[in-house]
């Protein structure tokens, strides 16, 4: 008896020329923003669309691509190895399209950098406010996390990141500060109750503010002086994420609920308000400053390639 192999059908083995861009695309912007009526805000659009185009491509697929509850929206496995695969092929679409750019007068468009809590709070402003004036026909969107992300998964142009948490194969220059601080301070108020460290050790023994990373590891309270290195691990009242959790930090030192360790340039306002007051000056670690990362492509989108060389044309800020 002779056995012949089925003819596969499209939805088993369905082709990809047979899928309408739109619905993967479509698919791609709800798993980014974790919901359709956020999708929908985003690109301006119906969340209704959105959901038609993710179901007709599931249908398509013969797979379920997003698993849906009435509070989230999150890819299934076979959803994330798809967002995974094709991210990077709308980003190389959308920087061939972008080269049109170069025909404009100006670079216009849309440029999304994600960026840590303390970059968007204190180096930011002063850059962007410069750039938007010199490129006003350029939107800038500005995605405020601290984690390590992969910036086109993310959806992003580039991010911003401290050199230990770039990712790797990425092109990284120069933004903002190319030295900074860490500082530790207090409310005079707390200081006139507890009195004043002397030694990083002191802190040991006062009520300090800490900051939990979003991988779950405390921040280390880290200090240097001539050649020696000190690691604390103070008691915390109360323990942040970072991000709007290093506002609530910052406002709780600033009434006097304890000590916090914090960039300088986050702490310096207050300083010279006198709200709060510098602790263990002499004693506070230096680090390198941040860099604008994004993917070693040819084409580079033009609002990105305009932001990238307006930095390069105003040079890295060498002041800590």
């Amino acid at each position: 008896m002779s056995h012949e192999s089925p003819t596969p059908s499209s939805s088993a083995n369905p082709s990809f020329a047979a899928f309408e861009m739109n619905d993967l695309a479509a698919f791609a912007a709800v798993a980014r923003a974790g919901g359709f009526r956020d999708a929908a805000r985003a690109g301006g659009v119906s969340a209704s669309s959105l959901s038609t185009a993710v179901r007709r491509l599931e249908a398509k697929l013969g797979l379920r691509l997003l698993n849906r509850t009435t509070r989230s929206v999150a890819p299934t496995e076979a959803g994330q190895r798809l967002l995974e695969s094709i991210t990077p092929l709308f980003a190389e679409m959308k920087a061939a399209l972008d080269v049109l750019n170069g025909y404009r007068d100006r670079p216009a468009g849309v440029l999304r950098l994600n960026v840590p809590a303390n970059v968007a709070r204190s180096i930011l402003p002063s850059i962007l406010t410069r750039f938007i004036a010199a490129y006003p026909e350029i939107r800038v969107e500005v995605v405020v996390e601290d984690g390590f992300v992969d910036v086109l998964q993310a959806g992003c142009d580039a991010g911003i990141r401290y050199d230990e948490r770039l990712e790797q194969d990425m092109i990284a220059i120069p933004i903002g500060p190319r030295v900074q601080r860490f500082a530790t301070a207090a409310a005079p108020a707390y200081l006139a109750t507890h009195g004043r460290p002397a030694h990083p050790r002191d802190l040991l023994g006062h009520v300090c503010l800490r900051v939990r990373f979003s991988g779950g590891a405390m921040a280390m309270w880290e200090y240097e002086r001539d050649g020696e290195t000190l690691r604390v691990d103070p008691p915390g009242a109360l323990v942040v994420r970072p991000a709007a959790g290093l506002e609530l930090g910052l406002e709780m030192a600033l009434g006097g609920a304890g000590v916090i360790a914090l960039f300088e340039d986050m702490l310096q306002p207050h300083f010279a308000s006198g709200a709060l007051e510098p602790l263990l000056h002499d004693w506070w670690p230096r680090f390198s400053g941040p860099f604008l990362y994004y993917p070693g492509r040819r084409h580079l989108p033009a609002p990105l390639r305009a932001f990238v060389d307006f930095l390069k044309a105003d040079g890295p800020d060498e002041a800590a």
